[in-house]
């Protein structure tokens, strides 16, 4: 059986924990910063969890990630 292929993509945004969950970096801190509130920017930092349905669309993407 052949290898089945990361999607590039995915593993260039995503990282699989240890225990199995998905980091990813906070949405829309792009650019535009200027028109976003301080409390958007300040709970924005850093990187966060998935919900556990676009999870389970990330791991099909990283077969091997974990």
């Amino acid at each position: 059986m052949p290898k089945m292929k990361t999607k590039s993509s995915a593993k260039k945004r995503f990282k699989v924990t240890a225990s199995g969950r998905v980091k990813a970096a906070q949405a829309g801190k792009q650019h535009g910063m200027i028109k976003r509130s301080n409390k958007f920017l300040r709970n924005a930092r850093g990187t966060s969890t998935l919900c556990k349905a676009d999870e389970n669309i990330v791991k099909k993407y990283m077969p091997y990630a974990r």
